[in-house]
């Protein structure tokens, strides 16, 4: 089914949906970013059983000294707090992140247990984030445990409490974790399962947050083979992010993309790139290398992985832009060029184009702000029985995606692939993964079929009902959540990241009403390009 009559009036509802209320979105952002909590909460709406419309999970710290909410309360990355500071005089920095020994406990809707009191070190986590009031946090258990039967009941130690603070809704992580998972599991990709529970901490409730895995190797999550402690073979997998933030890792745990020496690219923009050709890094654009995110031990396993993975984007490039296949010598550390195989075939050998196509739907349709700077993971496996090919999964951070930020804000363009704006506006960029095949037509061909079967599978429906009935159903703890922070009102510290539609949104349901039909538009808009 195409969309073509049904999308000028799905954009027209778009920007008359009733999120009404003046438009906070260039309000400046308060330069006191590490504000005490409370003057931006108060102690919120109480959680009964009688009340409870979705799990609780409860986190009590071992020590009960006088500071001891000073861990959820005060830390801001390191990194951050030193870049407040060059701009900020008087700026006082905050302690940085640090784990608080902790007893978790699960309780379902009911009230009944699901997990009693274990052990955990539990911290603030993120970037930026760290600076808001109402803070994202990491638990790592002491011993594996399975949360609410995610990702099939599978145990972990590691699991994430994303804030979604700066999202009025609440909901473009779930809903966009939702939609990938059912995308990428299909070409047994990696989709960090999530559910939303309200937090209490030392019986102080601390609002609603959504519960997901961690991003890591693992067989029940990235399933690669990870390294034996102090292994240093080059024979292992690795897991990587497109990283902003890289440079302020460990050496060994960092490295530099040279993009086919920065050739430039032709944005993918629905009509040729209009002319125009974007390099990768260069002039205001800032130096976007990777971060290895999993464990890696000598310098050897370093320098592999950081020339693989340039010389397979050489690859891709060579064929995109030059006709010309080029292979790996026996060992991955070279490659040269073989006119006895396609372009096509000679990528083939070394990206999962399906994985590939996956991420650039998912990228495509929520419009991540972050897609030229961050949370864009890979992975490759040289362990045995390895593909040996570089894996586009993992697809993460999606609160300033689908209408939050100003990016294709009535529903309709092309932009993963498109020249991007950075996070301020101050200049163009672009994914050199997302665009470089984008003119290929066999590449193409791929995401047409993807997203054919996505849409005919009824993927984009499920995800519109999902979104209604978690307002519906989840309505009074995002109350009692609002009642705590108040941040869709008191919204100084984001207010500018904010295009207008989502700025003058001013309850969860008006905000959960706007992401719907974005949605819906964004949706409308694709399926004429790309359904066969």
């Amino acid at each position: 089914m195409k969309f073509r009559k049904m999308l000028i009036p799905i954009v027209t509802a778009l920007l008359l949906v009733g999120c009404t209320g003046s438009d906070s979105g260039s309000k400046a952002v308060s330069s006191d970013l590490s504000s005490d909590t409370a003057n931006n909460s108060s102690s919120g709406g109480d959680r009964t059983n009688g009340d409870a419309v979705i799990p609780l999970l409860s986190i009590e710290t071992v020590e009960q000294g006088g500071n001891v909410m000073d861990f959820v309360t005060k830390p801001v990355t390191r990194y951050v707090a030193e870049q407040i500071a060059s701009w900020t005089p008087g700026y006082v920095m905050p302690p940085e992140t640090y784990y608080e020994l902790c007893n978790i406990t699960l309780a379902d809707e009911d009230g009944g247990v699901l997990l009693d009191s274990a052990e955990a070190q539990v911290k603030v986590r993120g970037n930026w984030t760290t600076t808001y009031d109402k803070k994202a946090l990491r638990i790592k258990f002491t011993e594996k445990q399975n949360m609410l039967g995610l990702n099939d009941g599978a145990q972990m130690k590691n699991w994430i409490l994303l804030s979604e603070y700066k999202d009025a809704s609440m909901l473009r992580n779930k809903t966009a974790l939702s939609i990938a998972s059912e995308i990428l599991e299909k070409d047994g990709l990696y989709t960090s399962d999530a559910e939303l529970v309200e937090v209490e901490i030392n019986g102080e409730y601390w609002g609603v947050y959504l519960l997901a895995e961690m991003q890591q190797i693992n067989a029940d999550r990235v399933n690669i083979t990870e390294a034996e402690q102090d292994y240093t073979g080059t024979d292992i997998g690795y897991f990587l992010e497109m990283d902003g933030y890289y440079m302020h890792e460990p050496e060994l745990q960092q490295f530099h993309v040279d993009y086919a020496d920065n050739a430039p690219l032709v944005p993918y923009d629905g009509n040729g790139g209009s002319g125009k050709t974007m390099k990768c890094f260069g002039g205001e654009k800032k130096d976007i290398g990777f971060s290895i995110k999993s464990d890696i031990y000598s310098q050897e396993q370093h320098d592999f992985i950081a020339d693989y993975v340039n010389n397979v984007y050489n690859i891709m490039y060579y064929a995109a832009y030059e006709d010309k296949a080029y292979i790996f010598n026996s060992d991955f550390t070279e490659i040269y060029e073989d006119s006895s195989i396609t372009p096509q075939e000679a990528v083939e050998r070394v990206i999962n184009v399906n994985s590939l196509a996956d991420m650039y739907i998912v990228s495509e349709l929520t419009c991540d702000a972050d897609i030229y700077w961050s949370s864009f993971f890979m992975s490759v496996d040289f362990g045995e029985g390895g593909s040996e090919k570089l894996t586009f999964e993992a697809p993460w951070d999606f609160d300033s995606s689908m209408g939050n930020k100003d990016r294709c804000a009535d529903g309709t363009g092309f932009y993963a692939a498109n020249t991007v704006p950075d996070v301020d506006g101050n200049y163009m960029t672009i994914n050199p993964w997302l665009a470089v095949l984008m003119y290929e037509d066999w590449f193409t061909d791929i995401i047409k079929d993807k997203w054919t079967g996505a849409y005919d599978d009824g993927v984009f429906e499920r995800a519109y009902e999902r979104l209604e009935n978690d307002k519906t159903s989840c309505a009074e703890a995002f109350d009692r959540n609002y009642d705590k922070w108040n941040n869709i009102i008191n919204n100084q510290s984001f207010a500018n990241e904010l295009c207008s539609a989502a700025a003058s949104c001013k309850t969860q349901a008006e905000a959960a009403d706007y992401l719907s039909e974005w949605l819906k538009a964004r949706v409308g808009f694709l399926n004429e390009q790309w359904h066969k």
